[in-house]
């Protein structure tokens, strides 16, 4: 489940910077900023932060962040 709490101005403009130039190297930033928010939610983190996950558009933790259900 995502907490709205976890949709701060910071992870917001990053989910959108990644989802609208696809360049997803911030994803582990994103992390670091949901963690800042109060996200413990370990599948989010850590798909966020593992080097070898696939992002692209339509991946299901940014999408989370952006609210796309």
């Amino acid at each position: 489940m995502f907490d709205v709490n976890w949709r701060t101005d910071t992870a917001l403009a990053l989910a959108k910077q990644m989802y609208e130039s696809r360049n997803f190297g911030a994803a582990p930033i994103l992390a670091d900023a949901l963690q800042d928010a109060g996200c413990d939610a370990e599948d989010i983190l850590n798909h966020l932060r593992d080097p070898s996950a696939t992002h692209v558009r339509g991946c299901w933790a940014l999408d989370l962040v952006l609210g796309k259900e």
